[in-house]
């Protein structure tokens, strides 16, 4: 990919940021997410009473001097995380369009290193047709992260995609384990609903992020255009539409655009999801600091 922002100076910059996941996910021992129930670390949480058949070297002896009872000490649990990362690959993602290929593969990338960085594993989830491909499998540290990265900028948009059949039919998706993003424009037939709620109900917390151009965002057309599907093309009669554009035109398609962006918003809200979208006009690390913060996604 020509013109890759995937480098030293890149990553060094996102060293400072840190996931903020749900403390009721459960994930595997050896991460550093503090989660609600009580483990082994040093971090002392709280006192219980002993039941028979608790550790007898847990029991605080000072408590039982003063109180004549058994108290046992409670400490927080620190669990590793899975960040599963869906890239929708269709055309309208970066088909002809390299700046939005470009940023959409850096914001993966972000995402992946801020997980690798910070302990957690991470995979990448190449969403191709109806079908999720898993072709780095899961990552841990940062020799095999950098490894899928040099791939990952070799990724090529094309066709159209299914993103309900593509997630679900995902394999090792796993099940309260941590994070799971979707990055797309969401320009779509497919039922994007559908894929969050299969998600919510493997226990995941979701995140859905929109990237657009700013041709997208505020298109400037004007006068006769043809306007043609980019994941029709290739096909024996590709989806085209020739139309005036007047100003009427202009103020349906910004109508329709908030639309569309409310009701992603108002749907995650409603199933405890979070949803951001982002113009490849932004540096990604600004996007990173703004919107996920502001979600509460990072910290």
């Amino acid at each position: 990919m020509k013109g890759s922002m995937l480098n030293d100076e890149f990553f060094s910059r996102l060293e400072a940021l840190a996931f903020e996941l749900r403390a009721n996910l459960g994930g595997f021992f050896g991460g550093k997410h503090l989660v609600r129930t009580y483990g082994q670390t040093v971090e002392f949480a709280d006192y219980r009473e002993y039941m028979l058949g608790d550790d007898i070297r847990r029991i605080d002896w000072n408590l039982y001097s003063r109180f004549e009872k058994y108290f046992l000490k409670l400490f927080t649990d620190e669990r590793q995380m899975h960040t599963q990362i869906f890239i929708d690959c269709s055309a309208s993602m970066g088909k002809d369009m390299p700046q939005k290929a470009q940023y959409t593969v850096g914001v993966a990338a972000a995402l992946g290193y801020l997980s690798i960085h910070n302990m957690d594993k991470t995979s990448f989830k190449l969403i191709k047709g109806d079908k999720a491909e898993d072709s780095f499998g899961t990552l841990v540290g940062k020799k095999a992260f950098f490894d899928a990265i040099s791939s990952l900028e070799e990724l090529e948009f094309d066709g159209e995609t299914d993103l309900y059949r593509a997630v679900t039919s995902c394999p090792n998706l796993g099940s309260n384990d941590g994070l799971t993003v979707i990055i797309s424009d969401f320009f779509t037939d497919s039922d994007w609903k559908k894929a969050v709620d299969y998600l919510c109900y493997k226990k995941k917390q979701v995140l859905l992020i929109q990237v657009m151009t700013p041709d997208e965002i505020d298109p400037t057309y004007s006068g006769r255009v043809n306007l043609i599907d980019a994941e029709s093309l290739g096909m024996e009669d590709p989806k085209n539409l020739r139309i005036r554009i007047n100003r009427s035109n202009q103020l349906a398609y910004e109508e329709a655009l908030r639309d569309m962006k409310e009701e992603l918003r108002s749907f995650c809200a409603s199933r405890g999801a979070d949803f951001i979208s982002v113009s490849t006009g932004n540096p990604i690390e600004k996007m990173l600091f703004k919107e996920l913060l502001k979600v509460g996604i990072i910290a």
